[in-house]
């Protein structure tokens, strides 16, 4: 089974946000990681770029196919994980900490309570 912290919150489209005063980090979940297989590439959005929630905003790359990554929650980016575009890999190796996408300042804390709870998301994946 995958992987899934306590301490986050989930979308459906598989990406996870953890939560720090205004700040959102957001990436995409273990079980995301592992259906795309190898990352070879990552292109994540510019600083200062405003986001709505689910709006398409980054992608990943892999052996098997692209996907486009949502924000799980609204704001507006104020940094970006270089690591994880020089390095594509960290994204499968540490999903949850290195791994990480960007982060935003929340613009509307609400959208966090129409994420899945980590309870609700293992049911999705049939954890």
């Amino acid at each position: 089974m995958s992987n899934v912290p306590a301490d986050l919150k989930y979308a459906s489209s598989h990406e996870w946000v953890r939560v720090s005063g205004d700040t959102a980090t957001v990436g995409i979940t273990d079980h995301a990681q592992a259906e795309l297989t190898d990352i070879v590439f990552v292109e994540l959005p510019a600083v200062g770029r405003k986001l709505a929630a689910s709006e398409a905003c980054a992608v990943v790359e892999s052996v098997k196919t692209a996907s486009d990554i949502y924000s799980p929650v609204s704001g507006e980016i104020t940094e970006v994980n270089q690591a994880i575009v020089d390095n594509p890999a960290l994204v499968n190796q540490s999903s949850f900490e290195d791994g990480w996408f960007f982060k935003l300042k929340l613009a509307n804390p609400g959208d966090l309570e129409k994420l899945l709870t980590p309870d609700a998301y293992k049911a999705q994946i049939g954890g």
